[in-house]
């Protein structure tokens, strides 16, 4: 059984007649029928009564016939998406996108490709994306220990603190590691870029809040719930009302990676990779 008999059944129940269902899927009568036939062989079962005139359903086509359509309906819909996917390049990323560089690889890239989009989508998973299928590429500032994934280091960020604006440490042009230790600290273990290693071994924050995502982690934090340490991305792109950004001035940079299927590496990446290297130098 294959999917051509599947069209053809169905055809022919819809046009009524073999000879019909033929000129509507420009093949002869002859293979119209030995198609349908072949289909009944294959299930061990006939489908279609038939005679001179028109044909019609036996019992078991009746049943069979809703489920062919819905086969015929999810093989579109699977081509559709496969279709779409080819014709943008989509940038997964859990937290930010690239930061202050977005809107100038964005331009670069709509420039020198204009019939392929560059579209950035948020997907607040360890892969951003990429192992659920809503991106081909994505932005990843974890270590991405998956041997389904190739990763190439695009640049690096500075880390910078997120603190209420009443808070004192708003009132400073940056700030120490050290300084964050007497408050709450907000940590998304699954996509954030911080934990307690940020700090040395008995020094760590003694209170820990753990978030999902980075709009609980803001609303905490402008709240004054919590503080937070995060990428110079975060802080570019996701600006809030009652939060203030400062740079973290003695903790390492974030590393930024662009990551890949192995197996399916996406067409134009090597354009993408320079664009966006470029960006970060």
């Amino acid at each position: 059984m294959d999917l051509r008999q599947l069209r053809v059944f169905v055809a022919v129940v819809d046009a009524g007649t073999f000879t019909d269902a033929a000129a509507r899927l420009g093949v002869s009568q002859a293979t119209a029928s030995r198609t349908v036939a072949a289909l009944e062989a294959a299930l061990g079962a006939r489908l279609l009564q038939r005679n001179t005139r028109h044909v019609g359903l036996t019992g078991t086509g009746a049943q069979v016939l809703p489920i062919a359509r819905r086969v015929l309906d999810e093989v579109a819909h699977l081509e559709r998406v496969v279709e779409q996917s080819r014709g943008e390049l989509r940038v997964g990323y859990a937290w930010a996108a690239l930061g202050k560089h977005t809107r100038r690889v964005q331009k670069a890239w709509a420039a020198t490709h204009p019939r392929t989009p560059l579209v950035f989508v948020q997907t607040n998973t360890p892969t951003a994306g990429l192992a659920e299928g809503t991106a081909d590429v994505a932005v990843i500032r974890r270590a991405l220990d998956d041997p389904r994934f190739d990763t190439a280091l695009v640049g690096v960020e500075s880390r910078y603190a997120a603190v209420s604006t009443d808070s004192p440490l708003a009132r400073r042009r940056s700030v120490r590691i050290d300084d964050l230790t007497r408050y709450t600290l907000a940590i998304d273990a699954r996509t954030g870029t911080t934990t307690l290693d940020l700090w040395p071994p008995g020094s760590a924050p003694a209170k820990v809040r753990t978030t999902t995502g980075v709009d609980e982690w803001l609303t905490l934090i402008a709240a004054g719930q919590a503080v937070g340490v995060t990428s110079e991305a975060t802080a570019n792109q996701n600006p809030r009302p009652g939060v203030a950004f400062r740079a973290v001035r003695d903790a390492p940079p974030i590393p930024v990676w662009l990551a890949w299927w192995r197996d399916d590496v996406p067409p134009r990446l090597s354009d993408l990779l320079g664009l966006i290297c470029e960006a970060y130098r």
